[in-house]
């Protein structure tokens, strides 16, 4: 179907890219202008701010408690933002709708960004995070359950996370959660069809790909090294179930899928869901559009427990 016409009429008022150089700085205070105060977000039961003190060093991260309850599943989130963009203010409201659908405790990372920070820096603070949360698992009321989550280049990291669990012996993360997720670093517009065909007028566009995560690629990140682009590691097997979202209109959209078609070939549980009308970031920028928000109740029912069997 065509771009669902409320997105439209956003990206009808995006400026025409001039191909002027990427200022991290500017891009990040544009961001930041645009969080909604405190008092016009979802309120879970509880929002704290904390330090998780990890092997990678102190990383800040915020805690959404949604009830009263004495115990959660977790879930812990890495926002998206082309690995130099985003924050723990900038996608406090996704944390706030995946903590109240989920009914899970969530905790977002705020993880090191590039430039300043290279790589693997970020995925470090993630993956730190992951471990500490585990570690601190009766501090924060943990019942055993552990998943991650993650949008664009957050699902990367998501990814990516749960490789290096598997890889370590760690068997936490029972799931994982990818929302138009970024897999492969290697943008050569002819590697998957919707690269060509949602190149231009969606907001993200092939073109500027490479400009976006160039911070990140400059860092040291190598694309071909499956810690960078997860789509490119051989053997996937062991990994967590996964739920990957997709958006119809969005140049990332393939690799997504050809990666839940890749880890349910490896026998791994993988649902693939695509989301018609949509384009990348819809879940950050578009969920108030109510078959946009289903997004986060489709993470709560793949997170759900299976039902127990009659006696």
């Amino acid at each position: 179907m065509t771009i669902h016409p409320e997105i439209a009429k956003v990206l009808g008022t995006l400026p025409t890219p001039d191909g002027s150089p990427l200022d991290p700085q500017a891009l990040r205070a544009g961001e930041a202008a645009q969080v909604q105060p405190a008092e016009k977000r979802l309120p879970p039961h509880a929002v704290v701010d904390a330090t998780a003190r990890t092997p990678a060093g102190d990383v800040p991260v915020r805690i959404y408690t949604p009830t009263d309850a004495d115990t959660f599943g977790l879930l812990v989130y890495f926002h998206g933002g082309a690995f130099f963009l985003g924050s723990l203010d900038t996608h406090d409201h996704v944390a706030r709708s995946l903590a109240k659908e989920t009914g899970r405790k969530v905790i977002s990372v705020g993880y090191r960004l590039a430039p300043e920070a290279a790589f693997p820096a970020g995925l470090e603070d993630c993956y730190g995070v992951v471990r500490w949360a585990a570690t601190e698992g009766e501090a924060l009321g943990w019942n055993g359950d552990l998943a991650v989550a993650g949008d664009s280049s957050g699902a990367n990291f998501a990814a990516v996370v749960t490789a290096m669990a598997h890889d370590d012996g760690f068997p936490g993360i029972t799931h994982q959660i990818l929302f138009y997720p970024s897999l492969d670093l290697d943008f050569d517009a002819d590697r998957y069809p919707s690269m060509r065909e949602n190149a231009e007028g969606y907001g993200l566009e092939t073109a500027g790909l490479k400009p976006f995560n160039a911070f990140y690629l400059d860092s040291g990140a190598d694309p071909a090294d499956p810690l960078v682009s997860p789509i490119k590691r051989q053997d996937l097997t062991g990994l967590p179930a996964a739920l990957i979202i997709t958006a119809e209109h969005d140049p990332l959209r393939d690799e997504g899928e050809q990666y839940g078609r890749r880890l349910e070939e490896a026998g791994v549980p993988a649902t693939v869901s695509r989301y018609a009308g949509a384009n990348h970031g819809f879940v950050q920028n578009f969920s108030w559009i109510p078959e946009y928000y289903r997004a986060f109740e489709e993470a709560a029912e793949f997170l759900a427990p299976a039902p127990k069997a009659a006696e």
